[in-house]
């Protein structure tokens, strides 16, 4: 599936850690202790990756992890598994069964059993964040290594912060000229904010956004060299079931460039601006 999905999956994948950690320290049944992970059905609403806007609703298997030297936190999702507008592509159209992305780090001072803490970056990690779209065929496939740096941010708040900043190798693009090769970097920033508890329930903000810049894809027509993503969550959380609204603002999102006109579609690109997700889950 193409980077469309790519936006809900994320952010619930965020969210979903979050909850698992407010959630342990009221003891739930979970099938593990430090594996938590949900089933979601998301609806979006205009997302931006691609030279269209995209609506569809889907099936989505999220998990995260923090054990040890281990952190952890990815999805897999069936794209358009309960329908979509006339243009989205998915599990049962002929468009791709299976997207997913996964993010795990690796604490570097718990391999090294050493204290690398400078002032406010209390741990360091070797971070990457790899997407695999599987595609019915060439055009239709994406496969992309992010790897770098990532540290967890002391707030002296009760606030969640962690940076990563990566290069990109990208294999297989969607048929793009960038494929195979190393092709620009991203930057990342993630937080947690918790509100209050609420319905019985506890009600957090989550956010995240992506910088990405140096890419070769500027040089083609339509395409751009940087792009935005920057995804804002209300989730209500309660042991197993969770709800959020996401908002997530693009800028040439996807790096396609807003307002050209591609000989192909009938409007010009619309890849800035607002997309809009729904989501509920159950975690387990």
């Amino acid at each position: 599936m193409k980077h469309t999905i790519l936006a809900a999956g994320a952010v619930l994948a965020l969210s979903s850690g979050f909850t698992a950690q407010a959630a342990d320290a009221e003891k739930p049944q979970f099938l593990s202790d430090w594996w938590h992970q949900s089933v979601n059905v998301v609806g979006s609403y205009h997302t931006r990756f691609g030279p269209a806007l995209r609506n569809d609703t889907y099936l989505e298997y999220e998990a995260f992890a923090k054990k040890d030297w281990f952190d952890f936190y990815g999805y897999v999702d069936a794209p358009r598994f309960f329908g979509g507008d006339g243009d989205s592509r998915g599990i049962w159209n002929h468009g791709s069964p299976l997207f997913t992305e996964i993010e795990p780090r690796f604490s570097i001072d718990k391999l090294t059993n050493s204290d690398l803490s400078i002032g406010p970056f209390k741990e360091w990690y070797f971070a990457n964040n790899y997407i695999y779209d599987m595609g019915r065929n060439e055009a239709g496939r994406q496969s992309t290594w992010y790897m770098g740096l990532g540290t967890d941010v002391e707030t002296g708040l009760p606030i969640g912060l962690n940076l990563n900043i990566y290069a990109k190798y990208q294999w297989q693009n969607y048929g793009a000229s960038n494929e195979n090769e190393w092709d620009g970097y991203r930057f990342k920033i993630k937080y947690f904010v918790p509100i209050t508890d609420v319905w019985g329930g506890h009600l957090s903000y989550i956010g995240f956004t992506n910088f990405d810049w140096g890419s070769d894809l500027g040089d083609d027509q339509y395409r751009t060299s940087n792009s935005i993503a920057s995804s804002h969550v209300l989730a209500l959380n309660y042991d197993h079931w969770h709800y959020s609204v996401v908002a997530r603002y693009f800028h040439n999102g996807g790096q396609w460039n807003d307002g050209d006109q591609p000989v192909w579609q009938a409007e010009p690109i619309k890849s800035n601006g607002f997309g809009w997700y729904l989501v509920a889950g159950y975690n387990f």
